[in-house]
């Protein structure tokens, strides 16, 4: 036969040789199974926190008395067992309730469709911290930009008609600024981080901070301990100029660190060293400032008590 006549025909797969159509199809199939739940692993760097707090607990004695009442989303890993797309806060729970499987969807899913499913599943609890919106937020971008670029999932890249962000943005409720600012976040040192967290660092002058060298900022949160004090978004921003300035040293952060704020109310300080003796390892400065406060009350109390 001719070179140019030459027909060429696609050769199946070798695991479609020895596979009944049945099995193919099952196995691209979901189910429900109740898993064991030492086979089910976490989500690679999972952004969402699972704390014992009081809600978990809550969950924890509804499970004992219930049963896990919505099935986690799991998909099967190659090497064996599972790996747990929605649902970790159940299996938490259901761990703290005694349980030793729970009920699971079973899906085939890429890593990308498995991100974004993770993403959007946890994005609709009431409470999300702003470090777990600004990982969750990051990982959906870089799987929806991924994505984009793969013709053999959609007809139209995403990012021929909208920037993938914008997209994130109509999805999530929030403006491409919002999303752009929370993604920054990701780029400060936990201890920051945590601070953000626990609001202590609001938003504008966190996103501000971001931009410091890592070192940078380890000192500047060296010296917010030591000072007990937060920057203002003026002092955010003055430290980021001298940052890219290249002249941010330690001196410099303490400078800008110890200026008088307006409207700033006069702080007392006491030594921490000096009443440590006084509290059990691990009290936070907040449940210290607490018990003074409840102690001075008690003082007063009784000093009144005995000028009657």
């Amino acid at each position: 036969m001719a070179k140019g006549r030459e027909i060429k025909l696609p050769l199946p797969a070798a695991a479609d040789l020895f596979s009944t159509q049945e099995e193919r199809d099952e196995a691209k199939r979901e189910f429900i199974a109740d898993i064991s739940l030492e086979e089910i692993s976490d989500f690679p760097d999972h952004p969402y926190k699972v704390k014992q707090d009081e809600s978990m607990l809550e969950l924890a004695a509804s499970i004992r008395e219930k049963g896990v009442v919505n099935p986690a989303l799991v998909r099967p890993k190659t090497e064996g067992g599972y790996e747990m797309v929605a649902g970790h806060r159940r299996k938490f729970a259901s761990e703290l309730a005694g349980k030793t499987d729970m009920p699971c969807i079973v899906r085939n899913l890429t890593d990308d469709e498995a991100i974004i499913i993770m993403v959007d599943s946890n994005l609709q609890r009431e409470k999300i911290l702003p470090s777990e919106k600004a990982f969750a937020y990051k990982m959906k971008l870089e799987a929806m930009n991924r994505q984009g670029k793969r013709t053999d999932l959609t007809s139209t890249p995403v990012v021929s008609k909208f920037r993938t962000n914008e997209i994130l943005g109509k999805e999530s409720g929030e403006s491409r600024e919002t999303i752009r600012r929370y993604i920054r976040l990701t780029e400060l040192i936990t201890p920051i981080l945590d601070m953000v967290d626990e609001g202590k660092i609001a938003m504008r002058p966190a996103v501000e901070l971001s931009y410091l060298p890592k070192e940078q900022q380890q000192v500047l949160f060296d010296t917010m301990e030591l000072e007990d004090c937060t920057p203002s978004h003026a002092q955010a921003i003055k430290m980021r100029k001298f940052a890219e300035a290249g002249k941010l040293n330690e001196d410099v952060i303490l400078s800008i660190m110890t200026e008088e704020k307006p409207n700033q109310v006069e702080q007392f300080k006491i030594p921490k060293k000096r009443i440590d003796k006084y509290f059990s390892p691990g009290t936070t400065p907040k449940q210290m400032e607490d018990t003074i406060i409840k102690a001075l009350e008690l003082y007063r109390r009784r000093e009144r008590g005995r000028e009657r």
